[in-house]
Order: C-alpha cells, then sequence, then structure tokens
C-alpha cells in the first residue's frame, strides 16, 4: 500500500481537485484506490458525490468504535471508494493529542486497510497542525500543489524548514506547481524556471483552466468527463511522473537501507 498524501500548509492552492483527479487516474489503472476525505471542508466528498458524514466522527475512528468497511462509500468509479469527510474533523488537533500516541493517530485508522488497497489518498487541510504531523508520519509520498506565486513559494519554504528538522527520510516529497496561468509572467517564469533548477520539483504541472471549476458542477474528475482534453492531459502526465518518481525512490531506499 502506498499513501499518497496532498497536502500544503496554505490554502486556497487546489490540493482537493488534485486529490480528485489523481485518485481517479489510480483507480482506472486497476490500482485498488481509497480516497480519505480530512478536511472537514468536504470539497472532495463533494466532487464524488458522497455525503460528508461519518458515524461516530473523528473520534469514533480514532478510538476504532466502528468497522472500517461499514463507514467506506462506493464513488460510482470502479476500484476508487471514499472515506468521507464529516464537521468533527475540525477538532482532530484535539482528538489526537488526547491518544496515548498522538503521532500514530492516522496510521492507526488506516492499518486495517493495507491489504486492500493499492494506494490511498489524504486530502488534507491547510496548516501546520498535530494532525498534519501524525499525516506525515504515514505518507509515502507527500504531494505539495503550489500556485507559482510568491507567498506559495514562501509557504513551501516554511514546509521544507519543518520536515529538514523532522526524521521523515523514508517519505518522499513531491512539490508541483497548479492552477498555472501562463498569461501571467509571474506564474509563467517561475513555473518554467523552478522545475529545472530544482530537481525535487515534477516537470510536470497543471493549469487553470474553465474544465477544472467545471468539476463542481459535473461533480466528476475531469479525467472521466473530459478524457483527451489537454486538461486530461496534463493530470496523466503528472500521475505518471509521481509514479516514476516515487519508484525511482523505493529502489534508492532498497540500496541504501
Amino acid at each position: 500500500m502506498t499513501v499518497y498524501a496532498v497536502y500544503n500548509i496554505k490554502g486556497g492552492v487546489g490540493k482537493t481537485t488534485s486529490t480528485v483527479n489523481l485518485s481517479y487516474l489510480s483507480a482506472r489503472q486497476n490500482d485498488p484506490t481509497l480516497i480519505w476525505d480530512l478536511d472537514p471542508q468536504a470539497g472532495t466528498s463533494f466532487y464524488l458525490g458522497v455525503k460528508p458524514k461519518v458515524k461516530g466522527g473523528g473520534r469514533g475512528l480514532l478510538e476504532n468504535r466502528h468497522d472500517l468497511d461499514v463507514l467506506l462509500r462506493m464513488t460510482g468509479y470502479p476500484n476508487l471508494d471514499l472515506l468521507p469527510a464529516d464537521l468533527s474533523y475540525r477538532h482532530f488537533d484535539t482528538l489526537l493529542s488526547e491518544q496515548r500516541k498522538p503521532l500514530e493517530g492516522i496510521k492507526r485508522v488506516l492499518k486495517p486497510l493495507r491489504k486492500e488497497y493499492e494506494n490511498i489518498f489524504l486530502d488534507c487541510p491547510p496548516g501546520l497542525t498535530l494532525l498534519s504531523e501524525s499525516i506525515f508520519e504515514v505518507a509515502d509520498v507527500l504531494l505539495v500543489p503550489l500556485i507559482p506565486t510568491t507567498l506559495s513559494l514562501r509557504a513551501y519554504n516554511r514546509l521544507v524548514r519543518f520536515l529538514s528538522k523532522q526524521e521523515h527520510k523514508k517519505m518522499l516529497l513531491l512539490p508541483f506547481f497548479n492552477l498555472v496561468n501562463l498569461n501571467k509572467p509571474i506564474h509563467k517564469v517561475v513555473s518554467q524556471t523552478v522545475p529545472s533548477k530544482h530537481a525535487i520539483f515534477c516537470r510536470h504541472f497543471i493549469e487553470e483552466s474553465n474544465l477544472i471549476e467545471a468539476m463542481g458542477v459535473k461533480r466528476a474528475p475531469v479525467t472521466s468527463f473530459a478524457k483527451g482534453t489537454p486538461d486530461a492531459t496534463r493530470y496523466e502526465e503528472l500521475w505518471n511522473e509521481v509514479q516514476n518518481r516515487y519508484k525511482n525512490h523505493t529502489k534508492w531506499l532498497g540500496k541504501n537501507s
């Protein structure tokens, strides 16, 4: 099982649209895939037509009150399931702080699912919190969507400084540019020059588009309702790059373990 956490300290960078489209592509290649919508705003749950409600809420999940199979929802797409958002998730930091090992909270919830799913995507709320630290403990890949602006890069640098002080040596950090408007000079320059100078950045990026905005009306991934379009192709190229980067990362870990 590989855990992909789509995360950024900053909000409004397209974490949810990235989660929905990349997880759909994972499922489309016949990999059993689960999304856990951890954001109480419930964007992913909305896009996939699932009511944002979990019996027992966040506390019930952390205390293992219910069988997870009862809480999971089908999305209508083959191989793609969802653990919905819940308004109680806004208290996740408090709930985790009450646990004996707070940073292992998310890991404990996901443990029973290891044999059921090939890939698990976490749609994460913004901020640098106890919840995000718990996510760092379980993530194999930390996908960080960034708008190519000064404030977004500043937030990314803050994240890198924080992670450099932690022991997450096995987690692969993959930032990529999202919601790129090539008509804006700063977007064009940053999205094209930063990846060429910093190998950690994904070379493929996602452009801002009307089709991505239409996800809210269609309540479906662009990669589903707009196959063959440049927008869908960009997500496919990004997903292929992410998989290849992670494959090379695991080979490197194997050689150096």
